[in-house]
């Protein structure tokens, strides 16, 4: 996996609520755990902009509701770092639906998605509305 040219800021935990912000069915997602966690013992794992996550789906449609699905976080309202020196903030906690190999579930995603997933997983990049 190729690493971020960012200095990505872990705000989200595991409990936090996102949207989900492609067009898959799904509404509304809680974090459950960080995949591939690296951590502290009896820690809880931290995630952020990039992050593969496991969710439960809160609300949706009916095929996706209370079912365990992975997600990639895109936006973030915790402030995160750039190499060029800017800080960066979105103003809501987003994530997409993907398969097991990190391919988009939907088709096309509504709002802006963060430069550090284009960065990192390239085919998300056709699906984005916007890159910032």
């Amino acid at each position: 996996m190729k690493g971020l040219s960012t200095r990505v800021s872990k705000g989200l935990v595991p409990g936090s609520i996102l949207t989900c912000a492609d067009n898959s069915g799904a509404k509304t997602l809680m974090i459950i755990n960080k995949i591939g966690k690296a951590g502290k013992h009896k820690k809880m794992a931290a995630c952020g902009v990039g992050d593969v996550i496991m969710a439960s789906v809160k609300s949706g449609s009916p095929t996706y509701i209370k079912k365990k699905v992975r997600a990639i976080i895109i936006r973030q309202k915790s402030p995160m770092r750039r190499a060029s020196g800017i800080h960066v903030r979105f103003e809501d906690n987003a994530a997409i639906l993907v398969t097991d190999v990190n391919l988009a579930v939907g088709t096309e995603v509504k709002g802006a998605m963060a430069r550090e997933i284009v960065e990192r997983y390239i085919k998300l990049a056709g699906i984005a509305s916007r890159v910032i």
